[in-house]
């Protein structure tokens, strides 16, 4: 009898061990680890991780042990090392890509991406995407070894992210942001990239992209940029227009076409059929949402600021500019015809 009781302790150690061991051992969940990181005044600013940023990142779904997978329940008291994972043991096609760069001569993975706030291409905007590039290239020097061989050099790089040139991807995608009017200095005006909280101000208590998603349907419609661009209400608010590649690549070589103005100025309105309208988000990156194809041809109502030179083709303007040279023509031939007809009258 008494046998057997210590055989049933046994068992039941034995269930308890099985089921508990893997509690003692088990990593810590993203909430407990940002309960420390989270805050810069337990952790100081080395360690500190802004939760706004790092959530809607696809790091943050993996999980914090999945790049550091020696933390378990007792850190930091358990007085191990914190182990990191080497960022080609996910990414090896574009870590290969820019090792082959002589950008990886000069800066490592972590230099131009904080592994705590890395997003997709699509949730970036462009002066964010060149924010990366300028921690290294000073303006001044880009727009003089530009403007040697780029016409109009300020404009181009004022209005592209970097990549757009620097970069293997074939094609690009057009990219439309609302902007919002400011006061510069000696009474001029420009436009900076609206925030969230900019838009938030007309949508009110609706979601900001219903300022031009009316139906809220998730897609823009040629009707919806028109009625967003006759609003009186949105005077302050324009659209800014951009071009990005239509991937991710890490080599940063340029390719012989984009040094060739019809790239981008004559390659017909096929390329401008797809594009996007990013909205920000209330974490600071943005969303993209889908606008009506073609919708950049219609220069005139559906993007008026929007405008590429031999690139953008309006069937409206054709008409315009057509009108425009045959009033060219008439006023000579009928201006000649008519001194022609009264000739007699000049005779004396």
């Amino acid at each position: 009898m008494k046998r057997n009781y210590e055989l049933n302790r046994l068992w039941i150690a034995l269930l308890v061990a099985v089921f508990l061991l893997p509690l003692s051992v088990s990593a810590m969940e993203m909430d407990d680890c940002l309960g420390c990181h989270g805050y810069a005044d337990e952790v100081g600013e080395e360690l500190f991780i802004d939760a706004d940023k790092f959530t809607p990142t696809v790091h943050a779904e993996m999980g914090c042990v999945t790049c550091h997978e020696s933390v378990t329940d007792e850190h930091p008291y358990d007085g191990e090392a914190v182990s990191s994972a080497d960022c080609l043991d996910c990414h090896e096609e574009l870590g290969n890509q820019y090792i082959a760069t002589a950008h990886a001569e000069n800066a490592v993975c972590s230099d131009c991406h904080n592994p705590h706030q890395v997003y997709g291409i699509e949730a970036v905007s462009g002066p964010e995407m060149n924010k990366q590039c300028s921690q290294c290239h000073e303006d001044a020097d880009v727009m003089a070894s530009h403007a040697e061989w780029l016409p109009q050099a300020s404009l181009h790089i004022a209005k592209l992210p970097c990549i757009t040139c620097h970069t293997s991807a074939e094609s690009y995608e057009i990219i439309l942001n609302i902007t919002q009017k400011q006061e510069k200095e000696e009474g001029l005006t420009g436009y900076r990239f609206s925030s969230y909280a900019d838009l938030k101000k007309y949508s009110g208590e609706k979601e900001v992209q219903r300022v031009i998603d009316i139906d809220a349907d998730n897609h823009i419609s040629l009707a919806e940029l028109r009625t967003f661009n006759r609003n009186p209400a949105y005077s302050d608010l324009h659209l800014s227009g951009t071009m990005v590649p239509n991937e991710v690549s890490h080599d940063l070589s340029t390719l012989d076409n984009r040094y060739d103005c019809t790239f981008c100025h004559a390659s017909g309105p096929g390329s401008m059929q797809t594009s996007f309208l990013s909205f920000p988000t209330e974490g600071g990156t943005y969303r993209r949402m889908t606008v009506d194809e073609g919708a950049m041809l219609d220069t005139l109502y559906g993007t008026p600021n929007f405008y590429m030179t031999g690139s953008t083709r309006s069937a409206a303007l054709n008409i315009i500019g057509l009108i425009i040279i045959c009033a060219g023509f008439i006023m000579p031939i009928g201006h000649g015809t008519l001194r022609f007809l009264t000739r007699k009258n000049r005779q004396h």
